[in-house]
């Protein structure tokens, strides 16, 4: 039986654990495109900032992709589409890089993948991709979670060794839904009360409710660290650690807010078993092919 360093859904009381793994992996001269300066921003806060990562053509590229994806009839058909629970809208799109060549290169491009084996110090896989849309007026926001938390209760990820990297192709603005995360709440978590419903991740990825903190987990955590708000031009990226607590709010200003959401995974923290559910989550939404991504 594989010990679980990060017990959650197994109990009535929510409890903090201290992380025991590093933030980052790789050595601060190993190859990549962060300087020692962002890669201790990233250890420290864990997250740190890329200000103009796609250059503005690329980004008029990828919006003009999302818009086609969004509008595809196949790709609303898919099991990989999820729209927004109270409108027809579309809320998220997964296993993106599978669906379009496009968004396959941007997640082999030097300006991501060297920048992802810097901070997990080894090769590693794509556990998750996703498009998120947030469209002006109606666009539903994220509550406050840890992935790693739902990473490891439902798809068997063993320790916090993955980093996510959130493109923005739209201007994100601290009053359009832009993502907020707590500086340095990656160095606890959270565990979560209640148990893992049957295929929850079927409502989860319209609107979580396992696997959500509680009021007064949120609260001592926001009191310890403060919130910060990853607001930018388009084409900004943001490197954020699995187990920061983060979120976003919804969107009821005309300005729409979209990403490209891509998580790699340490090739040597391969997800197995699930530690708090009947069973994996499908392949799209937690990959189990741990084919370093070259």
């Amino acid at each position: 039986m594989r010990a679980d360093r990060y017990p959650t859904r197994v109990s009535g009381t929510p409890a903090f654990v201290d992380r025991a793994e590093p933030t980052v992996w790789g050595g601060r001269a190993s190859a990549g495109m962060f300087g020692a300066q962002e890669l201790d921003a990233h250890e420290r806060d864990g997250f740190v900032g890329v200000p103009a990562l796609l250059t503005a053509d690329e980004v008029t590229e990828y919006q003009a992709e999302l818009e086609r994806l969004a509008t595809d009839p196949d790709v609303r058909a898919d099991e990989r589409c999820v729209v927004e629970k109270s409108s027809d809208e579309v809320r998220s799109i997964f296993e993106v890089h599978r669906i379009s060549d496009a968004i396959g290169r941007l997640v082999r491009d030097e300006r991501v993948l060297s920048r992802a084996r810097q901070i997990l110090g080894s090769d590693v896989y794509v556990h998750q991709s996703r498009i998120n849309y947030k469209p002006g007026l109606r666009g539903g926001g994220f509550y406050w979670h840890s992935d790693f938390e739902t990473w490891h209760a439902e798809d068997g990820m063993p320790g916090p060794r993955a980093v996510s990297c959130s493109i923005s192709l739209t201007d994100n603005h601290p009053f359009n839904g832009c993502l907020m995360i707590m500086p340095g709440s990656h160095r606890t978590f959270v565990s979560c009360v209640g148990r893992t419903p049957e295929d929850n991740h079927v409502s989860s990825l319209r609107e979580q409710e396992a696997g959500t903190p509680d009021a007064g987990s949120i609260s001592a955590l926001a009191q310890r660290h403060g919130i910060a708000m990853m607001t930018g031009a388009a084409g900004a990226a943001t490197f954020f650690d699995s187990n920061c607590m983060h979120g976003s709010g919804d969107n009821i200003t005309p300005y729409p807010r979209s990403n490209i959401f891509l998580v790699f995974n340490s090739v040597e923290n391969a997800c197995g078993e699930p530690f708090a559910a009947p069973r994996p989550r499908p392949a799209h939404i937690g990959a189990r092919d741990t084919t370093p991504v070259r």
